[in-house]
């Protein structure tokens, strides 16, 4: 098996790419992540779905490409040159919803239905807000987590909030935890009750 030999990437993944490339983004999202998440995605038809952190929107692209036609997603961002590039790609799409808005707030202000699978790759939702966010994931949902793996732009002491949030995650009674050294390290966990 060659995990690099991936066939099934989303037709709008090399435009983002070289918008990515354009604006000098320098957090993309990996193939792997992206295609873990529209296998998970996959596997819930008409699920809601959140990302935390839509970036220029690379691993949203994944996520959209796996959705039922009865799904929902929303994204959020607090970056609005990048929430504006995202809907010049997604906003079209009625199941797709993109907020500029800083995660934290959004976490602590959300009230709706829960989640099928969160996807946090900001700080909200990983490194502050994780049980307010924890609790908006319904049973059997999955809670998925990247640059878990040492990563070159990680300012110093980084691995210090790493450790804490792996021993918080491995504490929790009420989520199936698997760690994966793949990608740049991924965390998934899904809630049992």
């Amino acid at each position: 098996m060659i995990d690099s030999n991936i066939h099934d990437v989303p037709k709008i993944h090399g435009v983002i790419q070289k918008k990515s490339e354009e604006i000098g983004f320098p957090m993309p999202s990996d193939l792997y992540i992206g295609t873990l998440l529209k296998t998970l995605v996959s596997s819930k038809p008409e699920g809601r779905f959140l990302e935390l952190g839509t970036g220029i929107g690379l691993s949203l692209s994944w996520m959209i490409d796996g959705m039922g036609e009865k799904s929902k997603l929303s994204t959020i961002d607090n970056d609005p040159e990048l929430t504006e590039i995202a809907k010049q790609y997604f906003g079209q799409d009625p199941r797709v919803e993109i907020i500029c808005q800083d995660g934290s707030e959004w976490i602590k202000h959300y009230r709706e239905e829960k989640f099928d699978l969160i996807f946090a790759d900001a700080w909200p939702g990983k490194y502050s807000e994780i049980e307010e966010l924890l609790d908006l994931i319904k049973i059997g949902g999955f809670y998925v987590i990247d640059d878990m793996a040492a990563q070159p732009n990680w300012p110093e002491g980084h691995e210090k909030n790493v450790e804490g949030l792996m021993a918080y995650l491995e504490s929790r009674n009420d989520f199936t935890l698997t760690k994966m050294n793949w990608s740049t390290g991924v965390v998934i966990a899904v809630r049992k009750y």
